[in-house]
């Protein structure tokens, strides 16, 4: 199973426009992929469970509601960020990476797939000022050393299922990665929600801030 196939067995309430927003995502990022490397060459063939439905995984931890601020640090190829995006169009979503090149591909899909609601921006998490409920991340770097770099960018609170704070996609064994952590967090396994390999040991973790 693959493409759109693959988010539907997961998320059969897809409207129309998120459909094909999805779909057209696999033609955007081969494209892309292209001028720019995003994605490993070997894994472009797998861009829908690899990257797309693995960046979904924070939507089984957490539905982000209407007006909720949510930013990518080290977004990178626009994961989680522009998946997130498109099934949550209600929330803004903004993407920051240090490289340049990868922020210019990322605003070439994001305008591809017309979203409004998605932005990104060339600049470092420790010189970003602006304020938001949530962060997301795509295994950057060790825990401990993300929540320092990136702490000033939340804005406490807890109208949402989870409180503002972090949501971390990682694989592995965390445990020791964990130790150092002195805020509350809990930490999700993606193999409760998704049946392929791929996620056996993938997991989310939520750092409170």
């Amino acid at each position: 199973m693959a493409g759109i196939d693959l988010l539907l067995k997961y998320f059969p309430d897809l409207s129309a426009e998120q459909r094909d927003r999805f779909a057209a995502m696999g033609r955007l990022y081969a494209e892309w992929n292209e001028r720019v490397n995003l994605v490993s060459r070997k894994d472009i063939e797998h861009l829908y469970e690899r990257h797309i439905l693995h960046s979904l995984g924070i939507a089984k931890v957490m539905a982000f509601g209407p007006g909720t601020r949510v930013v990518d640090v080290g977004t990178g190829g626009g994961f989680p960020l522009v998946p997130l995006a498109v099934l949550f169009p209600q929330s803004t979503f903004h993407g920051i990476d240090g490289i340049g090149k990868k922020i210019m591909a990322v605003q070439g899909v994001i305008e591809g797939l017309g979203l409004t609601n998605c932005t990104a921006e060339q600049v470092r998490s420790e010189a970003h000022k602006l304020k938001y409920d949530f962060i997301v991340s795509r295994a950057v770097t060790a825990l401990p050393e993300f929540i320092r770099a990136t702490r000033h960018l939340v804005v406490k609170g807890d109208t949402s299922p989870l409180p503002n704070g972090i949501l971390y996609l990682k694989g592995g064994d965390l445990a020791d990665e964990l130790l150092p952590v002195k805020q509350p967090y809990r930490v999700f396994e993606l193999a409760e929600h998704f049946s392929e390999e791929f996620f056996a040991t993938k997991k989310v973790v939520h750092v409170a801030l």
